[in-house]
């Protein structure tokens, strides 16, 4: 089996959060992915609830474009303490920082039911697993400890 990266983390020298590079991707005809790890919640003392971390997803996925360019997806990790984030080229990490505490003040501060994307049945697969609330009141807790440059020690924050 294939050796992924984000299983040879150690989870336990991370300090949530904060934004990582995973790695660089050049593909066959030129083209450049570069993959964060954007993690929101420090890994095993905390994760977000599903129906917070899928509202955030949904809403990210329109915030970054808005604040970000190069935006392929943004999707939950399982362990639901964050997100893998896919970008085309090599983006510079306070970019992704600037965009990322831009997106979640939004949702922090600002959101209203209306302002979630695709959570229709015919929009969603799971569309009745949703909680903007519970998305507010993680986006607080991320943004009142500051989204670090670095994994490993606060930067920039």
């Amino acid at each position: 089996m294939a050796e992924i990266e984000s299983f040879t983390l150690d989870h336990t020298a991370v300090i949530a959060p904060y934004v990582r590079r995973i790695g660089v991707e050049h593909g066959p005809g030129g083209g450049t992915i570069t993959n964060f790890d954007v993690r929101l919640v420090q890994p095993n003392k905390a994760e977000i609830p599903t129906a917070g971390l899928h509202t955030i997803e949904h809403m990210l996925a329109g915030l970054l474009r808005d604040h970000v360019d190069g935006v392929i997806d943004i999707s939950p990790f399982g362990c639901r303490t964050g997100f893998h984030l896919l970008m085309w080229g090599e983006p510079e990490i306070p970019a992704v920082v600037a965009g990322l505490t831009e997106s979640l003040r939004f949702i922090a501060e600002e959101a209203v039911e209306a302002d979630i994307p695709g959570v229709s049945e015919i929009e969603c697969g799971n569309y009745r697993d949703h909680s903007l609330h519970s998305a507010r009141e993680w986006a607080k807790v991320v943004l009142d400890q500051g989204i670090s440059h670095d994994a490993f020690s606060r930067v920039g924050v």
